[in-house]
């Protein structure tokens, strides 16, 4: 019987916090945010989370570290639980593409650490993926991972670090070439993203990335990628264009620019339709999912 998870910490409290807290939350955890500003977090916050500005005097189980994808201001806030607590909590990074290797490197307890990452909205998604280092215990990635499964998670383990992991791996391979055709003017973003919505995301919903080829048949898979891969871009630099809309002020929604216009467009409102639309595809696609597995 492993020592069960559940007081939690959310070390960050922006978009990607947010969801992580109302996840655990929802899954019946003691949920304690710590952010600069306790009497924001709060007020948007479910009801019964707690929120901090400093780390708290006793340790939580588990510390969900969700900061900006910068190496120093993680581990500034690593050496500060480890000079608190020791190795009493166990720390899961959120971060979508630094080295965890890396990143854990100065940490005294390395057994007590790994990647858990999560698409966002991290409370709309069914799926997270739980990343291990060289020094991660069999006891921490149990506990974890019994953890994420309790807010009602499938988890999908690494057994090694890599960068980007599976999630990003994948979703960045797909965006690479997508890119790559719309800066050569072979198709629009627009196009690209009817293709995502109306024919690999249905797609993928039914039958998964993989499944669907055995299904199809892989004497023609396999005839199809021999033609293909030899003809992708497959460059090792970014988009030159992508690389350059943060540089002229295009970040996205909230800046009222980035691949689209969003001047004089409820962005809220549209981040609630897309959460809620994820939530209606799951509630389809996730029983049948969890059935067959």
């Amino acid at each position: 019987m492993i020592d069960k998870i559940q007081t939690i910490l959310v070390a960050g409290y922006g978009v990607m916090g947010k969801g992580v807290a109302a996840s655990f939350h929802a899954g019946g955890f003691d949920v304690t945010i710590l952010t600069r500003d306790p009497a924001k977090a709060l007020a948007n916050a479910p009801a019964g989370v707690k929120a901090v500005s400093s780390l708290p005097d006793e340790p939580p189980d588990y510390i969900s570290e969700n900061y900006p994808e910068e190496i120093a201001p993680k581990q500034d806030l690593f050496a500060a639980i480890e000079a608190k607590w020791g190795g009493a909590s166990i720390i899961a990074s959120n971060t979508s593409g630094l080295d965890l290797e890396d990143l854990a490197a100065p940490l005294q307890h390395k057994n007590m650490f790994m990647g858990v990452h999560y698409l966002q909205p991290a409370d709309a998604f069914a799926c997270v993926e739980a990343i291990r280092i060289s020094a991660t215990s069999d006891e921490t990635k149990d506990r974890v991972v019994e953890a994420l499964k309790r807010t009602d998670k499938e988890v999908v383990l690494l057994n090694r670090p890599i960068i980007g992991a599976l999630f990003n791996r994948l979703q960045h391979a797909m965006l690479h070439e997508a890119y790559w055709m719309i800066e050569q003017g072979l198709c629009s973003v627009e196009d690209v993203d009817k293709f995502a919505r109306l024919a690999m995301g249905p797609r993928m919903c039914a039958g998964g990335l993989i499944e669907v080829k055995d299904l199809g048949g892989l004497v023609v898979h396999a005839a199809s990628q021999s033609e293909i891969i030899p003809k992708l871009t497959l460059s090792k630099e970014p988009a030159p264009f992508v690389q350059n809309l943060p540089k002229q002020g295009f970040t996205g929604a909230d800046a009222g620019r980035g691949f689209y216009n969003w001047h004089g467009k409820d962005v809220e409102k549209r981040r609630r339709e897309v959460k809620e639309m994820t939530r209606k595809i799951l509630d389809i696609v996730e029983p049948e999912a969890r059935a067959r597995d």
